[in-house]
């Protein structure tokens, strides 16, 4: 299993991790902490120190009811992308966006996949401007909008699992007609489902496979690990890792991240615990 970044083959067979760099004023848990030229490479260091394997880079917060902003300013936002590009050339960067324009804009200065929390519902043109460019495209299943996704989210009888598979399935379809084949799929936690849809879909996450693309699964310091516990985002790292070793035990791929160190050692200890040592 695996996907092309920059002409290099990347086997996604053994999981990776993908650290999150937010250069929002407003992300639900590190916004403005890397709006800034300096702070934005100073991250990306680390988590590449660290042994991240992608730096997802997003200028538009999507937490819930979050503040909409234009496409140029989101754009805008991304002013310390070819930075990052330029210091650390190896890098793969994934952008993190629904626009077209804005993906067009990352992957022109530097970014090699785009991820996408709308799985192309937010622009039309989406699609189409993947299968142009020819990078790995990360479609997520969400119920809703940002600003009202968590707004009494329902589902039919059939359940979550079966309503993000059906949905995700037409998305793959699409892609693959355009001629976009590189595709991996997140599931949405938190977008658009409540804290119990997010644990069947994390407990049925091995369904997502039928799709035969790779799994990217988004739990890290999320309300589905806080309203459990009774906690704040400072205090969920050790919640985020318990769920990061059953999405892996369920099949996911990559580990979308806060938190880059303590991902890497969850990896190595579900290598080791199924008998496999570096």
């Amino acid at each position: 299993m695996t996907i092309n970044c920059k002409g290099n083959l990347i086997d996604l067979s053994k999981p990776k991790v993908m650290g999150i760099l937010n250069v929002t004023p407003d992300s639900f848990f590190d916004g403005g902490k890397y709006n800034s030229t300096d702070l934005a490479v100073i991250r990306t260091e680390q988590m590449l120190k660290e042994g991240a394997d992608f730096i997802d880079i997003g200028a538009y917060s999507s937490r819930p009811g979050a503040k909409d902003i234009t496409e140029d300013e989101e754009v805008k936002r991304l002013f310390m992308l070819q930075e990052i590009a330029k210091r650390f050339p190896e890098a793969l960067i994934s952008i993190d966006t629904f626009r077209s324009k804005v993906a067009r804009f990352a992957v022109e200065n530097g970014a090699c996949i785009v991820n996408d929390i709308s799985a192309g519902n937010f622009d039309a043109a989406m699609f189409a401007t993947v299968a142009e460019l020819q990078v790995p495209y990360i479609a997520m299943h969400m119920q809703g909008k940002p600003e009202t996704m968590q707004n009494n989210p329902t589902y039919s009888d059939n359940g979550v699992t079966v309503e993000v598979v059906k949905e995700l399935s037409k998305v793959v379809s699409h892609l693959n007609l355009l001629g976009v084949n590189d595709i991996i799929l997140d599931p949405g936690f938190g977008f658009g489902k409540t804290v119990q849809d997010n644990y069947q879909l994390l407990r049925e996450l091995d369904h997502l496979h039928i799709l035969k693309c790779p799994i990217l699964v988004g739990v890290s310091r999320k309300s589905m690990i806080n309203k459990i516990l009774k906690i704040n985002q400072k205090d969920s790292i050790n919640g985020t890792t318990a769920l990061h070793m059953k999405a892996l035990e369920n099949g996911a791929n990559i580990l979308r991240v806060h938190d880059v160190r303590e991902a890497k050692e969850a990896i190595q200890l579900h290598a080791a615990y199924h008998g496999e040592f570096d």
